[in-house]
């Protein structure tokens, strides 16, 4: 458990770059840098946002067993799958919810590499800790920092600096090396855009954040950026849209659990999960946008039907600078899930009419071939 606040190894870095810092998941973290929440926003949509977030948690899963092993645990199939791929998946627990959300890259037949949330990840290890046997190995790689490069011209200009960039598409990962620096290079990211997330050694971090800052049209975005930049594309954010009460399939994550798991199951949670794909589950995750076009929604707003009914909360809300207006996510009951259904929302002691609408808001841009 985290008792202290942690510092980035990169904090006076940010500070130098006039960071404004505040404490989320047991880090002092920067939330936005002088060009604004707004700015950084739209410079990531446009050009290139840089972000640090070293706060993740990075480990590696070894053993001859390692695919069976980890697939008690995660709905995805991981057996199938080629070495450098990444794949998106959950720690479900026995009641169907989720522990965490996480990428998983294979690295070769019984090596893994996992990136898990910040604030999760030390739930995580001892959850892994707990369910993997003594033949598996777990490194928790403490010393690493992971460096965020996104946006529709990152491709072109993190190129020029790490070749391999150009020919990776969603979803891949190479370990690689940059100035002579061993460096895992992943294309994947939180934003909804096209990008890559650089894992690099501690000790060569800040050399890389200077590198990048220097490419033309990048900027830092802090998490104030980072959290709308997500909402708009219809992200998750774990601890608000994922939690140890919400399944995957409420949660609109069935594209992340393959048909093989579907059909077998053999996961933690599997009996709930494989019963709500097959009947359905009582609530869903929607977006929700208010008829006015301009009231903000935030995070733990009740919805009410036109009659007075409750039938579900917002979990993220907030304002889309892409999509001009306000945006949230939210769980409501399924029978008031349909897209254009008119709900209540309560605003401040009033009554504010919304639609139910696809929780994205802007388009994704990954790139899956070239």
């Amino acid at each position: 458990m985290i008792v202290d606040v942690q510092h980035l190894k990169l904090e006076s870095f940010h500070t130098k770059l006039g960071a404004k810092f505040v404490s989320f998941a047991g880090y002092r973290m920067p939330i936005s840098y002088p060009l604004g929440v707004k700015g950084e926003h739209l410079q990531t949509r446009k050009a290139i946002g840089l972000f640090d977030v070293s706060h993740m948690g990075q480990i590696i899963i070894e053993g001859p067993q390692a695919a069976e092993a980890l697939e008690k645990l995660v709905p995805a199939a991981l057996q199938e799958m080629k070495p450098g791929q990444i794949r998106y998946s959950q720690l479900t627990l026995e009641n169907g919810g989720i522990l965490d959300d996480l990428m998983l890259t294979r690295w070769d037949k019984n090596s893994w590499g996992l990136v898990v949330n910040g604030a999760c990840k030390f739930d995580d290890i001892k959850h892994l800790g707990q369910y993997l046997d003594a033949s598996i190995l777990m490194t928790h790689l403490e010393d690493l920092c992971l460096i965020a490069v996104q946006g529709p011209r990152a491709r072109l200009a993190l190129s020029s600096i790490i070749p391999e960039a150009a020919d990776l598409v969603f979803m891949q990962s190479i370990r690689t090396t940059w100035n002579n620096i061993e460096i895992v290079l992943s294309c994947c990211g939180y934003t909804g855009e096209d990008g890559y997330e650089i894992s690099i050694h501690k000790d060569h971090a800040e050399t890389l954040a200077i590198k990048l800052t220097d490419l033309e049209e990048a900027t830092w975005v802090g998490l104030g950026a980072r959290n709308s930049l997500r909402l708009e594309t219809g992200l998750c954010l774990y601890g608000n849209d994922l939690t140890r009460d919400t399944t995957p399939i409420e949660a609109g994550l069935i594209w992340s659990i393959q048909k093989r798991r579907r059909i077998e199951g053999g996961f933690l949670g599997a009996e709930v999960i494989c019963k709500q794909i097959e009947i359905g589950a009582d609530r869903k995750r929607v977006g929700i946008t208010p008829l006015d076009g301009r009231t903000p929604i935030r995070d733990h707003t009740l919805l009410k039907t036109e009659g007075g009914e409750l039938v579900g909360e917002i979990t993220s809300g907030g304002f889309g600078p892409t999509h001009n207006g306000p945006i949230a996510m939210a769980y409501i009951s399924h029978n008031v899930s349909a897209i254009e259904t008119t709900l209540v929302a309560e605003v401040r002691g009033k009554a504010l009419p919304c639609k139910v609408c696809d929780p994205g808001f802007v388009k994704q841009h990954y790139i899956r071939a070239l």
